[in-house]
């Protein structure tokens, strides 16, 4: 007698040479596995809407090999969906703010609308970064293992054109050197001063 499949048990068929329980722990690591164990906790214990886990598994690993092949509608969708929920949520807790008689709660209420207002722009933002990937323009690209110099912007004719300068801080009197090679005439101390020891 074959023995009756509930919606909560995982299913895994053993490759040849491979025992059931090797097949089963390699299929619960899989992150869509994974996954769908807990939307069935999060949704289906929720909504008392029981949908065998197996089924659940198979429609996210299809979404996923969509994406793997360069489909990024159900990702859009998600984080559209997202968005609204969370302007939603943000409106919802700014209006429980308003409410509130003491400032302790009101504050609280209102740091989480911000928070839910902020998560909707960055989801926003992450679905506009999808849609219109941001273009970087390198100037290059340098990739060495030892020694490496990178003259960026500047021509040969611009080097061969440059003029050696002197360093007029070097000199108070034009043409003349710092090291004079002459003697200076010593300048007095206070010889009233002693070591100290």
């Amino acid at each position: 007698m074959a023995k009756k499949k509930t919606p909560n048990t995982i299913q895994a068929d053993a490759k040849p040479g491979e025992s059931k329980d090797e097949a089963l722990a390699k299929k619960v690591i899989r992150p869509d596995v994974m996954n769908a164990v807990t939307m069935h906790y999060f949704y289906d214990v929720e909504t008392n809407t029981p949908i065998d886990i197996n089924n659940r598994v198979a429609a996210l690993s299809e979404q996923i090999a969509k994406v793997h092949a360069g489909d990024m509608s159900t990702p859009e969708t998600m984080l559209m969906s997202q968005a609204f929920t969370l302007d939603a949520l943000f409106g919802h807790l700014a209006r429980k703010a308003r409410n509130q008689d003491q400032l302790k709660h009101y504050e609280t209420f209102l740091r989480l609308a911000l928070r839910a207002q902020n998560q909707c722009r960055m989801t926003l933002e992450t679905l506009s970064n999808i849609k219109n990937p941001p273009v970087i323009f390198a100037k290059q690209a340098n990739i060495s293992n030892g020694h490496q110099q990178v003259n960026n912007g500047v021509s040969a004719s611009h080097t061969e054109e440059t003029q050696k300068q002197s360093n007029e801080l070097l000199t108070e009197i034009p043409n003349e050197t710092l090291d004079s090679s002459r003697t200076s005439e010593a300048i007095s101390v206070n010889s009233e001063l002693e070591a100290v020891g």
